[in-house]
């Protein structure tokens, strides 16, 4: 199932909070993402609806399994992406920025074909 890039950029910044923090609040996406308040009210709101989330009574927010496969997906591209960029010479926020939409865009398919070459890559300079 496909959804939007928004949510997946939503998914895996609380994928991101939660290893740094330990726990994530709607507050912590809007300081992570620098979006407005009633913006991520309403994406918790629909993440939620759709089985991305739970959230708690004291508004913790957890990711449900299906949230944490793509969360999980799209942190692995980006890291990878990222670190090759920055290895090819392209300065680390260009890296950062380029790898945020690469992430988004590639199949399966050809992310584990890239990922396969760089490890063969990186195997081959020890």
């Amino acid at each position: 199932m496909k959804i939007q890039e928004s949510a997946e950029n939503y998914l895996e910044a609380i994928l991101i909070i939660k290893e740094r923090n330990g726990e994530v609040r709607s507050v912590d996406v809007v300081n992570e993402l620098g979006f407005s308040k009633p913006s991520i009210s309403v994406a918790m709101k629909n993440l939620r609806e759709n089985g991305y989330i739970t959230m708690d009574s004291k508004g913790f927010i957890e990711l449900t399994d299906k949230g944490f496969e793509i969360a999980n997906t799209m942190y692995e591209r980006h890291k990878l992406f990222t670190k090759w960029l920055i290895e090819l010479g392209v300065s680390e926020n260009t890296a950062q920025e380029d790898a945020c939409r690469m992430e988004h865009v590639i199949s399966a398919e050809t992310f584990s074909a890239i990922k396969n070459h760089i490890s063969g890559c990186n195997a081959e300079k020890m």
